[in-house]
C-alpha cells in the first residue's frame, strides 16, 4: 500500500511517516512544489519518493499511475485541488482543518488535524477486519457443528430445538462480547487532547 500526504510539514509527520515505513507501507509526497524545494521537506519527513510540479490536474492521474501499478494507494490532503486524487484514491483522508470539499471527498477525516493519525486510522481499520474474520469463524463453526447435531445427521447424538435455542443466543452474546473487545485495542497515535489550565483566580482586594 502507498500513502500519499500533504506536503505541509507538521511537526508529528517525521514520526508518522516512519511508523508507516515499519508496516512496510511506503510514503510519497506528491506536490506542485518545485522539485528542490520538494526534496528538502521530504528529506526531513524521511520520504524517498517525491513527484515534484505536479499540477493540481495531475494528481488524481499520478494516484491512478500508481494503482496501475497494482498498489491499493491512499491519498491526504485538505485542498480544493485535492479532491479529485482523494475520489480517485481507494481511501481518502482529509485534514479536519482543511475545504468542505476535502472532506466531503474523503473517506476518513482526521479530525485533529493531525496526519500521525493515519497510524491509528490503518492499525484500528486492521483490528476491524481481524475481529470480522474471528466472527465469521465462530458463526460457521457452530453452524458446522449444531446443523448436523440438530438435523439427527450423527444421531444418537441429537441436539434439542431448546438447546439450539439456548446455543444460538449464546453465539450471539459472544460474537457481540468479541466485538466490544475493540475498545481495548491501543491504537498508536491517538492520545488524549490536554486538560485545559483552570482559570486564574482574580486578584483580591487589599485592604489599605
Amino acid at each position: 500500500m502507498r500513502i500519499i500526504p500533504a506536503t505541509a510539514r507538521r511537526k508529528r509527520n517525521p514520526a508518522g511517516v516512519a511508523k508507516l515505513r515499519e508496516r512496510k507501507i511506503e510514503v510519497v509526497m506528491l506536490t506542485g512544489d518545485n522539485a528542490m524545494t520538494a526534496k528538502r521537506i521530504a528529506a526531513d519527513l524521511g520520504i524517498d519518493t517525491v513527484p515534484a510540479d505536479v499540477l493540481p490536474g495531475q494528481k488524481a492521474d499520478k494516484v491512478k499511475e500508481l494503482q496501475a501499478q497494482g498498489k491499493k494507494v491512499g491519498m491526504v490532503g485538505d485542498g480544493v485541488n485535492d479532491a479529485p486524487a482523494l475520489t480517485q484514491a481507494d481511501v481518502g483522508f482529509a485534514i479536519g482543518a482543511g475545504t468542505d470539499v476535502a472532506m466531503e471527498s474523503a473517506d476518513v477525516v482526521l479530525m485533529k488535524s493531525d496526519p500521525y493519525d493515519i497510524v491509528a486510522a490503518i492499525e484500528l481499520s486492521r483490528a476491524t477486519v481481524r475481529k470480522m474474520h474471528q466472527n465469521l469463524w465462530w458463526a460457521v463453526g457452530y453452524n458446522v457443528v449444531a446443523f448436523p447435531l440438530a438435523a439427527g445427521v450423527l444421531y444418537p447424538f441429537v441436539l434439542s430445538p431448546e438447546v439450539a435455542a439456548l446455543s444460538m443466543s449464546g453465539r450471539t452474546l459472544i460474537v457481540a462480547i468479541n466485538a466490544l473487545l475493540l475498545k481495548r485495542v491501543k491504537l498508536t497515535g491517538i492520545r488524549q487532547s490536554p486538560k485545559a489550565a483552570p482559570p486564574p483566580e482574580p486578584a483580591k482586594p487589599v485592604a489599605a
